[in-house]
């Protein structure tokens, strides 16, 4: 009786982890999105100069910056620099979190961005979303939970010899 409530616990459980998946994935794409604006708004200035000493090419407008005899173009160089990359990356990270969700999964799980993820993480709340998605995920993260564990318990168990009845371990030992 113990280890049907048991099973039923890590059913719960992996639903209950299973539907903050795709409540976390939208709340990534929501960040990357409002950094990426942000990103945009802070460029737009030297957008515009760019577009009209440098035909809009940002890199060159930076590269002047570091050619300039004046120091404090020199620095500036250095931020503005900072800024165009980072625009740039963000782009990036945002065109990947608008792909399929299976895309979307494995570009968190192995290639997004660390101090991104972690913000998000930071100011995520937890959520039980009723939308088919969360749904999809909180059944297969509870059913691969318990399996799982239940598996790992059985596979011990048998190694331990727990379970086994009298006659089996004396024919085993023959």
């Amino acid at each position: 009786m113990f280890r049907s409530y048991l099973r039923l616990a890590l059913f719960a459980l992996g639903l209950l982890v299973g539907v903050q998946v795709p409540g976390f994935i939208e709340d990534y794409s929501k960040r990357v999105e409002a950094h990426r604006l942000e990103s945009e708004q802070g460029l737009a200035g030297f957008r515009e100069t760019a577009a009209r000493f440098f035909n809009g090419d940002l890199q060159a407008l930076v590269t002047h910056y570091q050619a300039s005899n004046d120091p404090v173009m020199r620095s500036d160089a250095q931020s503005v620099g900072y800024l165009v990359d980072r625009a740039s990356f963000l782009e990036l990270e945002w065109q990947a979190m608008q792909g399929p969700w299976y895309g979307q999964v494995w570009h968190l799980a192995t290639a997004a961005d660390r101090e991104l993820i972690d913000e998000t993480y930071s100011a995520y709340r937890y959520q039980v979303l009723l939308a088919p998605q969360a749904i999809a995920w909180g059944l297969v993260c509870a059913l691969l939970l318990a399996w799982l564990v239940e598996s790992l318990l059985l596979l011990i168990g048998m190694l331990l010899g727990v379970g086994r009845s009298q006659k089996v371990q004396q024919r085993h030992w023959r």
